[in-house]
């Protein structure tokens, strides 16, 4: 699912996009060799976050060889024709800045957040290990030791990292968003310089990257500055097209016990496959993150009030769905049981309230509530320059648009409850749903 940076429109010329008056100030034009470059400004304090998002994550990896996109991320810090390695980090500290990386399924970014008269820096510095990274054999040796330890450190010692994997393994046959970020450990181990400059020589282009920069600037200099710094980088003529294996139908309910004696609580989670956001056709995600705010979303959510308070059965209860994903994502549902309260019964009174909260139909003053709450939500939202860029980079490097992004929030106000259930109804199958239970080894299952 490819699309244009702003649908439509031509990106050779500067476009502000104001879907309304309480709209961020956005400003989009592309650079000659292809790079996509976002600009939102707000003039209330003299700060600016600078990042690079590249269209490659976890999903787009070579199969065999998982994890490499992560590790590629960690050898960046390493040094470049210019810098030496860890230098970038230590020059964004000391001039009184933030700076760290981050890789999901879909992307890998790049940030650094520092006074707005350091963009010229961060942009030279950014630009630089975008093509010009020089690795030896000790960076990766060192570096495949640190991401066995991250491994180690946040899933193999945590059962519930463990668990997630396995469900989410289970949900996803024959796509990549099947494999761990972090990748698998028997993988990991056998990753070489071959692997990181094959993965970083045909991704890490300016063709391939969104430079989305907040803060106290002006689209005009970020215009110049980017053209100096970025610019002069080649596109990548081979960029190969972001084409994916898909799952096959799901046609039949999946189920899986993880056991292990570190658990400290058990709990059932189950997870359907559900349709990402789509660009201009964003209607039935909404309706679906409403529907997870509706069912899951907070103590005074339909599921939290059904079994924690009413009935006694859970300690908790909740449900996500995570709409920014390039292909099909998931809605997930969580029940974590009462003492005395079985793995089964917290399960069957999850499926009975699910069932009986679709009979019912939607409360329509709880629907009111929760707009209401992401209105106010919305507002807050616009003080934060980290969360203004990652919203967009996020968003465009998971192939929505700029006047998606715009739009999502009345796309949301616009959502019926009629609409919520029809949504519920679709996606809430039997046949596209994994349930999994995470339990201690001497657990009563019955």
């Amino acid at each position: 699912m490819i699309r244009s940076l702003v649908g439509g429109a031509a990106m050779a010329l500067t476009l502000p996009v104001l879907a309304s008056a309480e709209d961020e100030a956005v400003t989009t034009f592309s650079l000659e060799n292809g790079m996509d470059v976002v600009v939102v400004e707000d003039h209330r304090a003299p700060v600016v976050q600078h990042m690079v998002w590249y269209r490659a994550g976890s999903a787009d990896e070579p199969v065999g060889s998982s994890g490499v996109a992560h590790y590629l991320e960690h050898l960046l810090f390493k040094a470049t024709d210019t810098l030496e390695s860890g230098e970038l980090s230590a020059t964004v500290a000391a001039n009184g800045g933030q700076d760290n990386a981050f890789t999901s399924y879909d992307y890998t970014a790049y940030y650094q957040r520092v006074a707005a008269d350091r963009l010229d820096l961060m942009m030279r510095m950014e630009a630089d290990r975008m093509r010009n990274i020089r690795l030896t054999e000790r960076d990766i040796e060192t570096e495949r030791d640190v991401i066995l330890e991250e491994r180690n450190q946040r899933t193999e010692n945590n059962p519930r990292a463990l668990f997630g994997e396995q469900l989410r393994a289970a949900q996803y046959l024959n796509h990549r968003y099947g494999v761990p970020i972090i990748g698998w450990r028997h993988e990991m181990e056998e990753l070489d310089m071959d692997d990181a400059l094959s993965f970083y020589q045909t991704y890490y282009a300016p063709n391939n990257a969104i430079l989305v920069v907040t803060g106290d600037v002006d689209p005009e200099e970020v215009r110049a500055l980017a053209e100096e710094h970025y610019g002069a980088i080649p596109a990548n003529p081979d960029l190969p097209e972001r084409l994916r294996s898909q799952e096959p139908p799901q046609t039949a309910a999946r189920r899986l016990t993880y056991k292990d004696p570190r658990v400290a609580q058990p709990y059932v989670q189950r997870s359907y496959l559900a349709p990402e956001r789509n660009p201009g056709d964003q209607k039935t995600a909404a309706a679906l993150y409403l529907l997870s705010e509706l069912l899951g979303g907070g103590t005074t959510s339909y599921l939290n009030e059904t079994l924690q308070f009413d009935q006694k059965k859970a300690v908790y209860a909740g449900a996500s769905y995570g709409g920014v994903s390039l292909d099909d994502t998931s809605f997930n549902l969580f029940v974590v049981p009462s003492e005395g309260v079985s793995l089964q019964q917290a399960e069957d009174a999850m499926d009975q309230a699910v069932a009986d909260f679709i009979a019912a139909g939607v409360n329509q003053a709880d629907l009111d509530r929760i707009k209401m709450q992401l209105r106010a939500a919305q507002v807050y939202a616009r003080d934060n320059v980290d969360g203004i860029g990652n919203r967009y980079g996020r968003a465009l490097a998971s192939g929505l648009t700029v006047q998606d992004v715009q739009d999502w929030p009345d796309v949301l106000q616009a959502v019926t409850g009629e609409e919520i259930i029809a949504a519920a109804r679709e996606v809430l199958q039997p046949e596209t749903s994994v349930t999994g239970w995470l339990m201690r080894d001497e657990e009563v299952t019955q």
